[in-house]
C-alpha cells in the first residue's frame, strides 16, 4: 500500500509514523524542508514546495501512490486534494471549496449563519482596514481582530487580552488588501475537538488543549502552539457531557452544510472551541490535524491508521474503525531561543534520556548526524502515562535533557495549570 504524506512538520512526522505502524504501508513524502524523522521512514521523498500541485501529482504518479494524507493547510488552499482526487488518488484532506472553512474565516462565519449553525459568535466582515478601524473605535466592548485568510495561527489579536483598543485599531489598519473579520471576544476555556470524516460520518478523537502563547503563564505573542495535553478520560472536567454533545452537533452540522453547498468534506475536521458560560462557541475550524494536537492523538491511536484512511476515502468510515489508548498525553515543543519573534537558527542540539516519550521532529536539519535548529518550532516530545501528572513528568524530563540554545514551556500539562482551567470554568458558570 503506497501512501503519500504531504508536509514536513511535527504533525506530518506523527502522521507518517502512525501510517508506518502498518507493515504493509509504504510511505512516500513531499516536504518543503527535509524532516529527518519523515525521511527515515519514507521509501522515497521529494523536497519541493508542497503547494506545487503539478509537481506533487507527478511525484505521486511516478510512485503509483494510492492514497495521500495532506498535513498543512496551504496545499489544501492550493487545491492539491482536487488535483490528486481527479487523478484517482484518494485524499485525506478536503477539496479546496470545503477547505474554505479554514482558509476563509468570512466564508466559515457566513456558512454558519446561512445554515443557522449553533456556536457562531457575533461578527462583522469589513472590506477595508479603515472600515474595521472605525468599527473598533465605536464598539462597546472587546473584539477579536482577524484577517480572513491563513495566518499560521498567529494572526488574531484580542482586545483586553493581547492588545488595547488603540493597538487593535493600529493592527486593523496594518492589514492592507485584506477582508477583516471582527468578532465578539469570547470568555471561557478553549478545547480542541478533532474528528475523522468520510463526507458524512464524523468519528471523534480525544479532546486536546493547546497552548498558543509563547511563554509560561499563557503570556507573550501567539505561536503555532507550544504544547498540548489530553487526559486518559479522553475529555476534560471543564467540558460537560452536554458541552461535548453540542460541539459534536456543531461539527456535524458544518459537514452537512458543506455537503449541501456541493462540497463533500473528507479528511480531518478540527474544531477549536471556547467553552463559555453559555456552552461551546466556535473560535475557528481547521481543515486538517492541528499541530501540536495531532501528536497527542496519533501517539495514542490504537487502530490501523491505514484502514481509517481507506474508509475515509471510500465513504465507509465507522466508529468501529477508531480507538485510542486510555492514557494521558503531554506534548511539549522545543523551540529556538528568541522564538517566535527573533528565533536564533543554526545552533546544534543534543538529545538526552527520554524514557516513556515519543519524539517528533519538526523544523530541524540534520548535518553529518548533528541536529541544528531552524527558525521555527524544532521538535516535540510526547509523554504518555496513566495520568496527566505521569505523562507531564515524562515529557518534562525529555525536554530538560535537551542541550542547546533552545527553550520550551515548562508549564504545559502541569497539574497547576490544569487546575487553573477547571477553576476558571467553575467561576464562569457560577
Amino acid at each position: 500500500m503506497k501512501i503519500l504524506v504531504v508536509g514536513g512538520g511535527g504533525r506530518e512526522h506523527a502522521i507518517a509514523s502512525a501510517l508506518h505502524k502498518n507493515k504493509d504501508a509504504e510511505i512516500y513524502s513531499v516536504m518543503g524542508k527535509k524532516n529527518p524523522g519523515i525521511a527515515k521512514i519514507s521509501k522515497e521523498f521529494l523536497l519541493h514546495a508542497e503547494t506545487d500541485c503539478s509537481a506533487v501529482l507527478d511525484f505521486a504518479k511516478k510512485n503509483s501512490i494510492k492514497y495521500a494524507v495532506i498535513g498543512p493547510e496551504a496545499p489544501l488552499q492550493a487545491g492539491l486534494a482536487d488535483v490528486l482526487t481527479a487523478n484517482g488518488i484518494g485524499c485525506v484532506g478536503p477539496v479546496k471549496s470545503a477547505a474554505q472553512i479554514e482558509t476563509d474565516k468570512g466564508f466559515c462565519r457566513e456558512l454558519m449563519k446561512k445554515y443557522n449553525i449553533a456556536g457562531c459568535p457575533e461578527y462583522k466582515l469589513c472590506k477595508t482596514p479603515e472600515e474595521a478601524a472605525e468599527f473598533i473605535k465605536k464598539y462597546q466592548g472587546d473584539l477579536a481582530v482577524k484577517p480572513t485568510g491563513l495566518t499560521g495561527g498567529k494572526g488574531v489579536k484580542v482586545m483586553g487580552d493581547q492588545v488595547t483598543r488603540e493597538e487593535a485599531v493600529e493592527y486593523a489598519l496594518s492589514l492592507k488588501n485584506q477582508i477583516i473579520i471582527l468578532e465578539e471576544r469570547l470568555l471561557g476555556e478553549e478545547f480542541t475537538l478533532m474528528a475523522f470524516c468520510d463526507g458524512k460520518t464524523l468519528v471523534p478523537m480525544p479532546l486536546v488543549q493547546d497552548h498558543k502563547r509563547a511563554f509560561e503563564g499563557d503570556v507573550g505573542p501567539n505561536t503555532g502552539g507550544m504544547g498540548s495535553y489530553s487526559l486518559e478520560t479522553q475529555t476534560f472536567p471543564f467540558v460537560s457531557n452536554e458541552d461535548y454533545a453540542q460541539a459534536m452537533k456543531i461539527m456535524q452540522a458544518t459537514v452537512d452544510a458543506l455537503a449541501s453547498e456541493g462540497s463533500q468534506y473528507k479528511g480531518v475536521l478540527y474544531g477549536q472551541f471556547m467553552n463559555t458560560r453559555d456552552g461551546p462557541k466556535v473560535i475557528e475550524f481547521n481543515a486538517r490535524f492541528g499541530d501540536p494536537e495531532a501528536m497527542n492523538v496519533l501517539t495514542l491511536l490504537n487502530s490501523d491508521f491505514v484502514k481509517i484512511v481507506e474508509h475515509i476515502v471510500s465513504g465507509k468510515l465507522s466508529a468501529a474503525d477508531v480507538s485510542f489508548e486510555k492514557k494521558a498525553s503531554v506534548c511539549k515543543y522545543i523551540v529556538p531561543k528568541g522564538y517566535p519573534e527573533k528565533p536564533v537558527a543554526g545552533d546544534s542540539i543534543t538529545l538526552g534520556d527520554a524514557d516513556n516519550t515519543v519524539l517528533y521532529y519538526a523544523n530541524v536539519v540534520e548535518e553529518d548526524g548533528v541536529l541544528k535548529t531552524i527558525t521555527s518550532r524544532t521538535m516535540a516530545f510526547v509523554g504518555v502515562g496513566d495520568s496527566l501528572k505521569e505523562a507531564e513528568r515524562y515529557a518534562e524530563n525529555a525536554c530538560r535533557n535537551v542541550k542547546g540554545n533552545v527553550r520550551y514551556r515548562k508549564d504545559v500539562g502541569t497539574e497547576a495549570l490544569f487546575e487553573k482551567r477547571i477553576s476558571h470554568m467553575k467561576e464562569l458558570r457560577k
